[in-house]
This record gives structure tokens, sequence and C-alpha cells, in this order.
């Protein structure tokens, strides 16, 4: 235990900012290094029994000899995780030769942008996104429309606004950069960064800034901004709770979490602090949901990533090959205090808002398991709100 504390807390725990790297450096330490091992009994990977006692060389010559061909099962993961991780080196790949292609060449040949110029291609993108472009929300007539303030509507209108902060500037940048290509405007180093972008289909860098996390193309990143306009025009248009909310849909599904404990608490009369979430995933579909729960709220658009659920079971179960982020059903998400929370055969699953992980984490979802917890942190388990 005390060199577990050592190795885990000290000498390398203390360089690891992030707390789900740390609880995973933690329990890597605790599957090699427990009193099993004095027994002879302990396997440090599948078919990699701990070697007997030996010198310094003896174990070099042990781990030549013995050490299974390198696989994610090595190291606790689903063989899914290498099919991921090949995916994305070779799509990063594809991409760096595409923008090393030289700029003034034609699109390429065959297909759509056949024996269109760069400025021709340029043109049609910015064109179709100007045609799609809803208006802006009416923030101040949404105000003085909503009577009552609960969490819920103060959180709708403040989507409201970041989304019209966001569309205002693509509105800005686009009408610019359509003067600059008619030559009615002297085209800038920012003008000149989004025609790169338009062409590569890569989402700008002045619209990132002001949006979301987001791993997609040009062409999805748009329709997934389409469909988030349209969720907040629907929960805006009376702003009753929706039978259940896109949690992916928002800029900050922190504060719709944060809203539904504010919302029990109010009605209870329980402090803030002394409460968290409860997390029950059920057998339904979005489509199958009637309305919105007495309290609480479902939230949809879930995926898996490193594992999936079963809903037969209703727990935690080892992830299918080739199903890299199976969907959830989805999920009935109610405030409850500290205390009633269930801490016997829980998973904490790390909610995030992208499959980068680290900065987009949003909350922390228990969720049931058969297994032992540890299997489920060494294969990096964890739900995406975008894939």
């Amino acid at each position: 235990e005390d060199l577990r504390y050592l190795f885990g807390e000290i000498m390398y725990g203390g360089h690891i900012t992030d707390d789900w790297d740390r609880r995973l450096c933690k329990t890597y330490l605790e599957e090699y290094m427990n009193p099993t091992m004095f027994d002879g009994e302990l396997y440090l990977a599948p078919n990699f029994p701990i070697p007997p006692s030996t010198d310094y060389k003896g174990y070099h010559g042990y781990i030549d000899e013995f050490l299974p061909p390198e696989s994610p099962y090595l190291y606790g993961l689903h063989p899914n995780a290498e099919i991921d991780f090949l995916t994305t080196t070779s799509e990063n790949l594809f991409k760096t030769v595409l923008e090393m292609q030289p700029r003034d060449a034609g699109a390429g040949a065959g297909g759509e942008g056949a024996g269109m110029t760069r400025e021709e291609k340029i043109k049609a993108k910015l064109d179709e996104i100007l045609e799609k472009l809803p208006d802006e929300f009416p923030v101040r007539e949404l105000y003085a429309k909503a009577e009552e303030k609960t969490p819920y509507t103060v959180v709708a209108l403040q989507e409201c606004e970041r989304m019209n902060y966001l569309t205002s500037e693509i509105r800005r940048s686009l009408k610019e950069l359509n003067l600059g290509l008619k030559g009615e405007l002297t085209i800038t180093a920012d003008m000149e960064l989004l025609q790169d972008s338009l062409f590569f289909e890569q989402v700008p860098a002045a619209w990132t800034k002001r949006a979301y996390p987001s791993m997609f193309n040009l062409g999805l990143w748009y329709s997934d901004l389409l469909l988030r306009i349209k969720e907040l025009e629907i929960w805006t248009g009376d702003f009753q709770l929706p039978a259940a909310v896109w949690l992916g849909g928002l800029f900050n599904p922190q504060s719709f979490l944060t809203a539904i404990m504010q919302t029990t608490a109010r009605k209870n009369e329980w402090p803030l602090d002394k409460m968290c979430l409860s997390v029950d995933v059920t057998k339904k579909s979005r489509e199958e949901l009637g309305g919105a729960p007495r309290e609480g709220a479902y939230v949809h658009g879930l995926y898996m990533e490193g594992a999936r659920w079963d809903t037969q079971t209703g727990q935690l179960s080892e992830a299918r090959l080739k199903e890299l982020t199976p969907m959830m059903p989805v999920c009935f998400v109610k405030a409850i205090p500290v205390d009633r929370r269930e801490t016997k055969n829980i998973y904490e699953c790390p909610v995030y808002k992208t499959k980068q992980r680290g900065p987009t984490f949003v909350w922390t979802f228990n969720l049931r398991t058969k297994e032992k917890p540890a299997k489920w942190v060494l294969g990096g388990v964890c739900l995406l709100l975008a894939v």
C-alpha cells in the first residue's frame, strides 16, 4: 500500500493533473501491485503470469521470452480501441496530404467539384451556408414571454444568447468574405483563413472560438448546428421542458444538469451542496417517451466508448467488436440527497463532450455494473455527447 501511494500519488501521480488520469494510474497500480504477487498467482496481462523470483538479468530474459505480442488486451482495453486509434491516425494522414496539395489546382477530377476553380468551390460553400442560416433568436421578446424564470427557462435563454453570438459571427464573416470575392473589399488575413477553412471543409477558427468543442468537419458541424437551433426553437416555443433533452446539443450541458438539482432543491427545500445526481438508464428510445417526467429530466443522445449498455440486464457489458460507440437508451436524471446514493456495484463513469476527453469533461454518471469497476477504468469506458 505504501509503495502504491509513493508511485501513484507522489512520484508519478504528482505530475498527473487530470483526476481521471490519476484514477487510471491508481487502478493500474492496484491491479499490478497487490498481495497475490507473493503467491505467484498474479497475471500481469492475459497469458503473462508474474515471473519467478530471479535477478535483474533474469527478469529481462523473462520479459523478452514470455511477453505476449502488443495488443489492446495487454492494457485492459477492448480491441475496438485499436480500430479507433488506427482510423484516427489514417484520417489525420489524409488530411495532411490534402492540405499539402497546390492551392491553385482544380478541385480534383471527377465528383461534384470537377472543373470548379478554388474560388468557385469556396463561393458555392459560402452561399450554401448563408442560405440555410436561420435568423437570430429574439432574446428580448423571449425574456418577456417567459413569465416564470425557472432554472430550465434560464438555461434555454442563455443557450439562445450563446447561439446568437455564434450565428452573428458566421453571418458577418461570410458576408465580408463574399464582398472580398466580388472585389468590393480588400482580402484580409482573416478572410484568407476563412477561405482556406471553407476549401478544406474545416470549421473556421473564428467560429470554433464562439462555439462548443466538436471534432466534425465543416459539413457535419453545420448540419449539427442547424439541429441545435431547431431544438432550441422547439424549447423556447412554449418553454415547456422537452420530453427528452438532447444534452449534447447544448453549449453548456453542465448548466442544464445543475438546473435539475436547483429545481429539486427549491421544491424540497434541500441544500444544494448536500445533493448529487442519480442516473437511471431506461429501456426506451426517445420516440417512445410520452412527456417530461414530474421531477428530473430525460436526456438522450449519449454514446458509450469502451463498453456497451446491456438493456436486458440493465448494466455495463463488454463491447461488441467494431461497434465503437454504441448509443445509450434515454437516461432519467434526477437529484437526490448525497447520503441516499448507491455506492455498491457502481462504476463512476465520466461524461465528455467529444472523444478528445480531457478538457471537455461534463459530469460523472454512476452506472450499474456486475464486474468490478477496475475493469471499466482500465478499458477507458466513458460516455460521449457527440461522435
